[in-house]
């Protein structure tokens, strides 16, 4: 077992010291028993929100469900900076399927577990004795990898039908099963979920995207033909076919195996949303190319990209995601067709990809290329070519190596300097510019100017070979910066 906490200790403690129960619940434990770090920390006592926050008077409550915050700022660990605590609930009616009618606080930790909706989510953990209350052996369901509700599985289901897409997403980040009567709940009850909020929907959704196997929740959510009540059109690309010269799978399978590898490489939430949608009009933009017998020898979807960007705007706007995620996805996803063939591609038309995606999405938009072979059946995710585009890619962001990046200006010369417009001046800077090559720590305003007095003092074909000095000191840095770039990509 993990070990637990001092500050959560220290919580507990102080609960008890009060005369309150105290104990740990919910996914805190589920985590602690199967032996992960627990995302977030949960207590459950009897004291209401009130009487809670007379304990711990640095702490918030601002929800309808009596849940106190306990804050705390003498951690850097994120799972402690809030500590939830909540009385124990008692079992409610839910009309609406989606919130319970009234929300009753109770006396009973037993009262809690039973209205807890899978058995693993139902165990507590007394801190005091070292034990676990468990009395809908939730821990055997853990050790054998069981998704079982707790009671009678359409009960609660009809309480909260969003339970349908949490035991799925306990799926993909546990690489549990659901038993027999969960599974044929979730099959008759799925229609339910067109209750629930698209807020809540949204952060289930979001949370299978981000777990290790979205794959395995997304494909059963497709199969269950629940995927409609998250985004209708992902569904439209089950079963359409792709050219297969470059793809190996069709448009959903792709899809999911793109995201999968985003998953298995860390990539980021976006990135990972992305891959998911990045082919969604493939199925709105397919064109069928025939021979002269009529036959089906191609097809091309010219466009899809374009498409693709504002469909999935719309459906993460429905969603409720926040501005900014909407709109890096909608980048990655319009500029994931780029050229990346290293020989018809020029550094200006690079940096012309940097601008348009943006350069804090360049490279998120490379790992979303990387996840599209992949995704494709494509057996290398990063082959000579993608490697070399990469190089230029930070070729292009690189800060040039000219004049420009001295502290002075010609204007600061001529001023400081009181001389005149004309080549001395240029020459001038070079010279500068090789001064700092040679040693950065001189790029001052008041260094540079200094320098430059001694400078002008020179005549002009001393000081303009000082100047050519500066220019080829200048290109020697820029080729030996590009050979470090390359030698790190492994390219030529």
């Amino acid at each position: 077992m993990l070990p637990i906490p001092q500050h959560i200790k220290n919580i507990d403690a102080a609960l008890r010291a009060a005369g309150y129960d105290s104990y740990l619940v919910g996914g805190c434990v589920r985590d602690i028993i199967i032996g992960r770090q627990p995302k977030d920390w949960d207590l459950t006592t009897n004291a209401t929100p009130e009487q809670i926050q007379e304990v711990f008077p640095d702490s918030f409550y601002e929800n309808e469900y009596g849940t106190v915050g306990v804050v705390s700022d003498e951690t850097t660990d994120p799972t402690l900076k809030v500590v939830e605590i909540t009385p124990y609930r008692l079992e409610s009616t839910y009309t609406d399927h989606r919130r319970p009618d009234e929300v009753r606080f109770g006396t009973s930790l037993l009262e809690d577990l039973k209205r807890r909706d899978f058995t693993m989510n139902a165990i507590a953990y007394d801190l005091y004795k070292g034990q676990f209350i468990d009395p809908y052996k939730g821990h055997d369901d853990i050790l054998s990898k069981t998704i079982r509700c707790v009671g009678n599985a359409s009960d609660r289901f009809n309480e909260d039908a969003l339970r349908i897409l949490r035991a799925i997403r306990f799926t993909a980040e546990t690489g549990f099963a659901c038993n027999t009567e969960t599974f044929d709940a979730i099959v008759s009850l799925k229609f339910q979920l067109k209750h629930i909020s698209k807020e809540r929907i949204r952060d289930e959704f979001l949370k299978i995207i981000a777990s290790k196997e979205p794959m395995l929740a997304l494909g059963l959510i497709q199969r269950l033909d629940i995927l409609g009540f998250i985004a209708p059109v992902l569904r439209e690309t089950v079963g359409v076919e792709q050219n297969k010269q470059a793809h190996k799978y069709p448009v959903w399978e792709h899809l999911l195996r793109s995201l999968q590898h985003a998953a298995d490489k860390g990539y980021t939430n976006e990135v990972r949303m992305a891959a998911l949608f990045h082919d969604v009009s493939k199925p709105h933009t397919k064109r069928e190319i025939r021979n002269s017998k009529g036959e089906i020898i191609d097809c091309t979807f010219y466009g899809h990209e374009v498409i693709g960007a504002r469909v999935t705007r719309e459906t993460l706007l429905d969603l409720r995601f926040s501005k900014d995620f909407v709109e890096k996805v909608e980048k990655l996803v319009r500029w994931h067709m780029f050229l990346s063939d290293t020989e018809q591609i020029t550094l200006s038309a690079v940096r012309r990809l940097v601008r348009n995606v943006g350069k804090e999405n360049i490279w998120e938009l490379l790992d979303l290329r990387t996840c599209d072979r992949i995704g494709s059946g494509r057996p290398i995710e990063n082959p000579y070519r993608l490697r070399k585009f990469r190089a230029m890619v930070e070729e292009a962001l690189r800060d040039p190596i000219t004049v420009g990046m001295l502290a002075v200006d010609g204007g600061d010369i001529m001023r400081d300097c009181a001389i005149l417009p004309g080549p001395r001046i240029g020459w001038t800077l070079h010279a500068l510019l090789a001064d700092v090559l040679e040693d950065p720590s001189l790029n001052t305003a008041d260094e540079l100017t200094k320098r430059a007095k001694i400078l002008l003092k020179l005549g002009d074909e001393e000081l303009k070979a000082r100047g050519e000095l500066g220019m080829d000191r200048r290109s020697d840095e820029d080729d030996r910066l590009i050979k470090e770039i390359r030698g790190k990509h492994k390219v030529q």
